[in-house]
C-alpha cells in the first residue's frame, strides 16, 4: 500500500488483521524499537572509551566529541519531524533514515578494526586518520538516523490503532517505552563485555569492532523487521508540520512589529498580536501559551549538562576504580546500567508512594517544584562524584612533572647494600629487594654511592621520567637504568615487567602473553595482563617452574628473578615483587549514590517536565514543545564540551563541583521564574476563543442580514420614488 491510498479503506484492513485485539503491524514496530534502542545505547555505552583507548584522545577531547554527538542526536529529531509531516510521511522517513543509521553503525564497526592499518602488527593503527575520519562519518550518520526516526516511530505506532482502540493504544505505548528501557539495559550490559574481549587478526587488542558490530547487526535486523511488516501498516499522508506554521507566524509578528516600530502606531498588548493581520487569533493565542512554557525552558539545559556526563566523565572515572563485586567483575562502562534499573524502580515508587505521601502531608508539590527538586538532586549527584574523585586521587601515584625525575633502587645482589643519594638519608636494601618508593630529584645528574667501600658513580637521568636503577651483583659492573611507567595502565589492565638477575637467559610467558627471552642482568618490556589470577612459566634451558600472582585493576609490578633461584615447585618463594603503581582500590560501588541521585533527579525533572509541558500547551502544539524539550538536551551537551575545552581545571573533582555550583545557581533562577508562573488550562482558553469567534460570526451574520434588509428597503423606496417622478 502506498502513502496515497485511501486511509479509510485501509482502516478496515487493519481491523481484520488483529492478534489478541491488537493490529498485527504493531508487533513489527515494537521489535524494531527494541533492536534500534539496543543498537544506539550499546554503541553509546563504549563510545567514550573508544575515543580514549583506541583513537588515543585525552579525556577532554573524548568528552567533547562524545557530547557533540549526543547533542546532534537531540537536534536531528526536529528535522526528522518536519520531513515526515511535510514531505515523506512517517513510513518512508523511518525506512530511509534507518538505512542511513545502519550504514553509520557499520562504519563505526569497521573504524574499530585496528588490523586494517596496523602494518607493523604491533596492535596500534599506523594510519589513525583513516579510523578518525571513518568513525566521525559513522557518528554523523548515526546522529542523523537515530534523531530522524525518534519522533516518527512512536507516532507511527499510534497511527495503527482505530478510534475505538484507546485501551490498546495506551498498552502499546507502555510496551513501547518498556522496549526502550529493555534495549538500553541489555545493551549496556552486553556491549561492555564484548569490548573487554581480545580480538584481532595479527595482534590481540580490546574488541571495539565487536562491541560496535553487534549494535550494527541489531540495526540491520531492526530495519529488516520494519520492512517485513510494510504491507500491514496504515500509512497516513503527510498533514503538514505545525512547527513550520508556528515559525512562520512568529516570523511575521516580528517583521510586522519592526515595520510598525514608529511611535505613531499604537502599542499592542503582546508582541504576537502583530500577527493578527495575517493569522487566526486562536493560533496566536495558542502560540502565546507555548511561548510561556518555552520561556521556562531557558534554564533547563544545565540539568542535561550534568545528566549526560554519566556516559562520559563518570565512565572515565570508573576506569580508575575497582570493579570486583564478589565473583563478578563489573566493567567501567557497565555501571551505566544502574540508571535504567533505577528508573524502572523509582518511577512506580514516586508515583504510588512518594508523591501521594507528600500530598497527604498537605504540601502542594507542584510540577515546577518537583523539577526544582530534581535539579537539586542532580547537583547532589555531582557533589558525590567529586567526593569519590577525591578518594581516587588519594590512591593515585605522584608522577614526575616535566622539570623533575624520580628514581627507584633495586639490589640485584645476594648481600644487603646501603645506598647514599644526594640530599637523602642512606637507603638500606636487603638482597634481591627494591626500595619501597620513588625518590624525586630536580637535577638530571646525581652521584650515587653503594656499599661499605663507597663505590660512587654518576647517574644521568631523564627529566619527566620514572626510572629504576639496577645495582648489579658485582657493583663494579655496569649499572643500568630501566624506564618505568609515568601514567596509570589503561583500561584497567596491569603492566608487568620481569628483571633477570641470573647469569643465563630466562624465557617468561603466560597463556595470554609472551615476555620473550630476557638476557642475563637485563629486563623485559612492560606487558599488559588482565585482572584475576595469572600463572607465569619461567624456563631456562631444560629447567622450568610456575609462578602465580593475583592482579586487580590498573597496577604495575616489577618481578625480580634472583641469581639464587632454584627451578622447581618452590620457585614461587624465591621471586621478589616490587609494586610500582598500586591497583585501583576505590570500589566501584561508591558510584552507586551518585547514580541514585542523578536518576532520582531525572525522574522528578524529566518525567514531570514533560507532563507539565503537555498540560500547559494546546493539543495541536505538543510537537512544538517536544522539539523545544529536545533542544534543551542538545544545548546542555554543548555546554559540556565548552566547559571541557575552556575550563582546563587541574583536578577533576573541581570540575564536578563547578558543574554542581552552576546547576544550583540555575536552580535558584528557575525557582524564581516558577514562583511567578501562573498555571493555565489551554482547553478552557481555546474553548473561550472558539465561543468568541462563534459570537463574532453570529454578530457578523446579523449585521449582514440587517444590511440585506436595508438594501431591499432602499430598493423598494427608490422604486416608488421613480414611479412618482414619471407620473
Amino acid at each position: 500500500m502506498t502513502d496515497k491510498e485511501d486511509p479509510k479503506k485501509h482502516k478496515s484492513k487493519v481491523k481484520s488483521k488483529v492478534v489478541c485485539g491488537y493490529p498485527i503491524s504493531i508487533f513489527f514496530i515494537v521489535v524494531n524499537e527494541f533492536c534500534e534502542r539496543f543498537s544506539y545505547y550499546g554503541m553509546r555505552a563504549v563510545l567514550v572509551l573508544y575515543f580514549k583507548y583506541f583513537l588515543l584522545w585525552d579525556d577532554d577531547l573524548s568528552t567533547s566529541i562524545y557530547h557533540t554527538f549526543v547533542a546532534l542526536c537531540y537536534l536531528t529529531p526536529i528535522l526528522g519531524a518536519i520531513v515526515a509531516d511535510s514531505w515523506l510521511g512517517k513510513f518512508k522517513t523511518i525506512i530511509y533514515l534507518s538505512i542511513v543509521y545502519a550504514i553509520g553503525q557499520v562504519a563505526m564497526a569497521v573504524s574499530a578494526i585496528h588490523d586494517i592499518t596496523d602494518s607493523d602488527r604491533n596492535g596500534t593503527p599506523n594510519n589513525m586518520t583513516f579510523h578518525v575520519v571513518l568513525s566521525m562519518v559513522g557518528l554523523f550518520l548515526i546522529a542523523l538516523g537515530t534523531g530522524g526516526i525518534k519522533p516518527c516511530v512512536a507516532a507511527f505506532g499510534g497511527d495503527q490503532f482505530s478510534e475505538h482502540q484507546d485501551k490498546q493504544r495506551r498498552t502499546f505505548f507502555s510496551v513501547f517505552y518498556l522496549c526502550i528501557n529493555g534495549g538500553s539495559l541489555l545493551s549496556t550490559i552486553i556491549t561492555p563485555i564484548l569490548r573487554a574481549q581480545d580480538c584481532g587478526i595479527y595482534s590481540q587488542q580490546k574488541c571495539y569492532s565487536l562491541a560496535f558490530g553487534v549494535p550494527a547487526a541489531l540495526m540491520v535486523v531492526a530495519l529488516a523487521v520494519f520492512i517485513i511488516g510494510s504491507g500491514m501498516y496504515y500509512k497516513p499522508e503527510p498533514q503538514g508540520n505545525i512547527m513550520l506554521e508556528v515559525c512562520k507566524c512568529i516570523g511575521f509578528a516580528v517583521k510586522n512589529r519592526y515595520r510598525h516600530r514608529s511611535k505613531k502606531y499604537p502599542k499592542r498588548q503582546h508582541w504576537m498580536d502583530w500577527a493578527e493581520e495575517k493569522y487566526d487569533k486562536l493560533l496566536i493565542a495558542q502560540i502565546k501559551m507555548v511561548l510561556k512554557v518555552l520561556f521556562l525552558y531557558i534554564p533547563l539545559p544545565m540539568f542535561w549538562t550534568l545528566f549526560d556526563q554519566k556516559g562520559s566523565r563518570w565512565t572515565l572515572q570508573a576506569t580508575t576504580m575497582d570493579g570486583h563485586f564478589g565473583l563478578i567483575v563489573i566493567q567501567p562502562d557497565q555501571m551505566q546500567t544502574v540508571n535504567p534499573i533505577l528508573i524502572l524502580t523509582l518511577v512506580p515508587i514516586m508515583d504510588s508512594i512518594i508523591y501521594p505521601l507528600i500530598k497527604k502531608c498537605g504540601f502542594n508539590f507542584t510540577p515546577l517544584k518537583r523539577m526544582t527538586v530534581g535539579m537539586i538532586m542532580a547537583a547532589i549527584a555531582f557533589v558525590c562524584a567529586a567526593l569519590v574523585q577525591m578518594e581516587i586521587d588519594k590512591t593515585l601515584p605522584t608522577f614526575p612533572s616535566k622539570s623533575e625525575n624520580q628514581l627507584k633502587l633495586l639490589n640485584m645482589g645476594t648481600n644487603p647494600v646501603t645506598v647514599t643519594l644526594p640530599g637523602l638519608d642512606p637507603v638500606n636494601l636487603t638482597a634481591a629487594q627494591a626500595s619501597d618508593e620513588f625518590f624525586p630529584f630536580e637535577t638530571e645528574n646525581i652521584t650515587v654511592s653503594v656499599g661499605s667501600f663507597k663505590v660512587t658513580k654518576m647517574i644521568s637521568m631523564t627529566k619527566g621520567l620514572r626510572q629504576t636503577l639496577l645495582i648489579p651483583l658485582d657493583i663494579s659492573d655496569e649499572w643500568l637504568l630501566a624506564d618505568d611507567l609515568i601514567s596509570k595502565p589503561q583500561q584497567g589492565s596491569n603492566e608487568i615487567r620481569f628483571i633477570n638477575g641470573m647469569d643465563t637467559p630466562v624465557n617468561v610467558s603466560t597463556p595470554a602473553a609472551d615476555f620473550g627471552q630476557i638476557e642475563p642482568f637485563y629486563y623485559s618490556n612492560y606487558t599488559k595482563i588482565k585482572n584475576g589470577e595469572t600463572t607465569f612459566t619461567l624456563q631456562s634451558g631444560s629447567q622450568s617452574c610456575k609462578y602465580s600472582a593475583e592482579f586487580g585493576f590498573g597496577s604495575s609490578y616489577t618481578y625480580f628473578i634472583p641469581s639464587t633461584l632454584i627451578f622447581g615447585p618452590n620457585c614461587q618463594e624465591s621471586i621478589t615483587v616490587s609494586e610500582n603503581i598500586k591497583p585501583n582500590s576505590v570500589h566501584l560501588a561508591l558510584q552507586i549514590p551518585q547514580y541514585f541521585f542523578i536518576t532520582a533527579g531525572e525522574v522528578m525533572f524529566s518525567v514531570t517536565g514533560l507532563e507539565f509541558s503537555y498540560s500547559q500547551a494546546p493539543s495541536n502544539m505538543k510537537a512544538v514543545l517536544q522539539a523545544g524539550w529536545l533542544f534543551t538536551v542538545a544545548i546542555g551537551n554543548f555546554i559540556v564540551l565548552i566547559v571541557a575545552e575552556l575550563a582546563k581545571l587541574p583536578k577533576q573533582w573541581t570540575e564536578y563541583i563547578l558543574f554542581a555550583s552552576l546547576l544550583v545557581a540555575v536552580c535558584i533562577i528557575f525557582s524564581i521564574m516558577a514562583y511567578f508562573y501562573t498555571y493555565i488550562d489551554p482547553a478552557e482558553i481555546e474553548a473561550q476563543f472558539k465561543k468568541d469567534n462563534e459570537d463574532d460570526e453570529d454578530d457578523q451574520s446579523k449585521l449582514q442580514k440587517q444590511e440585506v434588509e436595508m438594501t431591499k428597503k432602499d430598493s423598494i423606496e427608490s422604486h416608488r420614488e421613480g414611479k412618482q417622478t414619471r407620473m
